[in-house]
C-alpha cells in the first residue's frame, strides 16, 4: 500500500511545477487565432497525468481508523456539484450533517408535506362548505327578490301573470266548499256536545226516578214507568251519538286531511306560478336590452332558469289537476255514505224505532261507545 503522505506530497509538487510553467510561458496568437503551442501541449499532458494518477473527486472515500488503518468504515459522499445544487433546498433549521448527505436521503420535505396534508384537506373542505352555503344564500336572495318584485307588480297592476281560468275556477270552488264543510263540521260537533249532555242528563234522571220508586211506595209504579222510559231514551241516545260521532270523524278527515293536502299542493303550485312569472318577466326585460357579450351571457342564463321554473310550474299544475279530480270523486263517495247514515239514524231515533236505529249502525259498521267512556285500546278494536 502506498503511503498517503508521500502521495499527497508528490501531487503537490507536480501541481506546483505545472503552475510555474503556466505562469512563465508566453501565449503567442497567430493570424488564424490558434493559441495552441508545444509548451501548452506539454502542460496539458502533465495535467492529464495528474488527473489520471490522482483520485476522482466524485468517488472520494473518507477512511476512518487513523493513519494506515483498516478500510472497514468507508462513508460514500456525493459529488461537489450535487451538494452545491442541493444545499439551496436545505432549510436553515437542518443540521450540517444533513446538508452533506446524499440527495436520496432527504426525509425533511416529505415529512413536512405529509404533516401539512391533513390540515390542508380540512381547510379545503371547510372552504368548500362555506362556498356552498354562500351560493345557496345567494340563490335564495335573488329568487326572493325577483318573486317579491313580481308580486308587488301584480298587485299594483304593472305586471302580467299567467292564469289558467279553468283551474283557477276549480280552486275557488274547492276553497268555498272547504269553508262550508268546516261550518257543517262545527255545527255537527256542537250537536254532538249538546246531545251528549242530554243523554247524560236523561241517564241521571232515570237513576233519580228509580231511586224514588223504591222510596215512595204510593208512587212506585209512576216513578218506575218514567225511569224505564228515560233509560230507553238514554240507550237510543247513545246509539245515535255513536252515529253522529262517526259522521263528525269522517267529515273532519275529509276537511282537515284530504282537502288540506290538496290545498297544500295548490299553494306550492301558486308559488311555482309566481316564480315562473318572475323569471319570465326577467327574461323579457333582458331580451329588450342591449346585445353585447355580457348581455348575451345573462340572457342565456335567464333562459335556462326560465325553462327550469316553467317545467316546475307545469308539473305542479298537472298535480293539482289530478288531485282536484280525485278529491271530487272521494268527496262524493264519502258524503253519500255519511249523509245517508246521518239521515237514517236521526229519523229512527226521533221515530222511536230502536230496531231501525240499530240496523242503521250495523249497516254502516259503526261501533258504539258510551258518552264519556275512554277510547278502547287497539286490541279491543281488532
Amino acid at each position: 500500500m502506498i503511503n498517503p503522505r508521500l502521495e499527497t506530497e508528490y501531487r503537490s509538487s507536480m501541481t506546483d511545477s505545472i503552475l510555474s510553467k503556466a505562469a512563465t510561458m508566453e501565449i503567442p496568437i497567430n493570424s488564424n487565432g490558434d493559441t495552441r503551442t508545444a509548451e501548452e501541449d506539454s502542460l496539458e499532458q502533465d495535467l492529464q497525468q495528474v488527473m489520471v494518477s490522482g483520485p476522482n473527486l466524485n468517488e472520494t472515500n473518507i477512511v476512518s481508523g487513523g493513519y494506515g488503518g483498516a478500510t472497514d468504515a468507508i462513508i460514500p459522499t456525493c459529488s461537489i456539484k450535487d451538494i452545491r445544487s442541493k444545499s439551496r433546498d436545505i432549510r436553515p433549521s437542518q443540521s450540517a450533517s444533513s446538508a452533506s448527505a446524499c440527495p436520496d436521503h432527504y426525509p425533511a420535505p416529505s415529512m413536512h408535506a405529509s404533516a401539512s396534508n391533513p390540515s390542508m384537506m380540512s381547510e379545503e373542505a371547510t372552504r368548500g362548505i362555506a362556498v356552498e352555503k354562500f351560493d345557496s344564500v345567494k340563490k335564495w336572495s335573488i329568487n326572493t327578490y325577483k318573486c317579491t318584485k313580481q308580486m308587488f307588480s301584480e298587485r299594483f297592476g304593472r305586471g302580467s301573470r299567467t292564469v289558467d281560468l279553468e283551474l283557477e275556477a276549480q280552486i275557488d270552488v274547492l276553497r268555498d266548499t272547504k269553508q262550508k264543510y268546516e261550518h257543517v263540521l262545527g255545527l255537527a260537533q256542537a250537536l254532538t256536545d249538546h246531545f251528549c249532555s242530554m243523554v247524560q242528563t236523561q241517564q241521571a234522571l232515570g237513576d233519580a226516578f228509580a231511586d224514588l220508586s223504591q222510596k215512595s211506595p204510593e208512587l212506585q209504579d209512576e216513578f218506575g214507568y218514567n225511569a224505564e222510559t228515560q233509560r230507553l231514551l238514554c240507550k237510543n241516545g247513545e246509539t245515535l251519538l255513536g252515529a253522529i260521532n262517526f259522521f263528525v270523524s269522517s267529515i273532519n278527515t275529509l276537511v282537515n286531511k284530504t282537502m288540506e293536502d290538496t290545498l297544500m299542493t295548490i299553494k306550492m303550485y301558486e308559488n311555482a306560478r309566481l316564480e315562473y312569472d318572475a323569471y319570465r318577466t326577467d327574461l323579457e326585460e333582458l331580451s329588450t336590452g342591449p346585445r353585447d357579450a355580457a348581455a348575451l351571457a345573462r340572457i342565456d342564463t335567464a333562459q335556462q332558469e326560465y325553462h327550469v321554473h316553467k317545467d316546475k310550474y307545469e308539473r305542479l299544475r298537472s298535480d293539482v289537476t289530478i288531485k282536484l279530480k280525485f278529491l271530487e270523486e272521494n268527496k262524493v263517495k264519502v258524503m253519500h255514505k255519511q249523509l245517508l247514515l246521518f239521515h237514517n239514524a236521526i229519523s229512527a231515533y226521533f221515530a222511536g224505532n230502536q230496531q231501525q236505529l240499530e240496523n242503521t249502525l250495523r249497516q254502516f259498521s259503526v261501533k258504539l261507545r258510551r258518552p264519556g267512556a275512554e277510547r278502547p285500546s287497539w286490541l279491543e278494536e281488532q
